[in-house]
């Protein structure tokens, strides 16, 4: 949603420091791997208790992998290769959030106070996040529009910081599970629209 609604008003703001960040040499490449780290830690530390510092951290991570597409514009260097190491990257940052998030709630509880809901919760989640992945990249395939939705990465990523930073990781699981597979069903009926009938 966000990607297609404030793009506009959000290039306004990146595209200046992606032209900034490429005058200094650096590449999309390295905002991508960076990004990717920086997730990584953000989710060992809320693995591990700190959960307000690591969604902020998870929030940094994102927020320097979101740089790496106006570089590549800068720069002149977007690739195919660039694309793929990104959609990769992505995804594993986000099976860290949730994997962290499973390990943080099943740790912190006794195993008769724990609620196995919300781990459920969090593997939906994560699944549905995935085949929001899936549903762009089949419909770029297919050269049709594949974005758009109520829960595009910079949303799931948000709402997901949100839940620990506000102490409402409850409500946060059951928004996430419930509005990622609305997206999916989003994403499925736009796509197959467009897609050709003749198969």
């Amino acid at each position: 949603m966000i990607e297609v609604w404030a793009r506009e008003h959000v290039d306004k703001v990146v595209a200046p420091i992606g032209r900034g960040l490429a005058r200094l040499g650096v590449r999309p490449a390295h905002l991508t791997v960076t990004g990717l780290v920086v997730t990584l830690v953000g989710s060992t530390l809320l693995a591990t208790g700190s959960v307000v510092i690591g969604a902020l951290v998870i929030l940094g991570g994102s927020a320097l992998d979101g740089l790496d597409g106006s570089v590549a514009r800068a720069s002149g260097s977007d690739s195919p290769r660039g694309a793929l190491l990104d959609s990769v990257f992505d995804r594993i940052g986000e099976t860290a959030m949730f994997a962290a998030c499973s390990f943080w709630l099943t740790s912190r509880l006794s195993p008769d106070e724990g609620d196995p809901a919300l781990v459920v919760l969090c593997v939906l989640s994560l699944g549905a996040s995935l085949v929001i992945s899936y549903l762009r990249a089949k419909a770029d395939i297919g050269r049709v529009e594949g974005r758009g939705g109520l829960m595009g990465r910079a949303e799931r990523v948000i709402l997901f910081a949100a839940g620990f930073i506000f102490d409402q990781v409850t409500v946060m699981l059951w928004l996430m599970a419930i509005l990622t597979w609305l997206t999916v069903f989003q994403r499925f009926f736009k796509t197959w629209r467009q897609l050709s009938a003749g198969d």
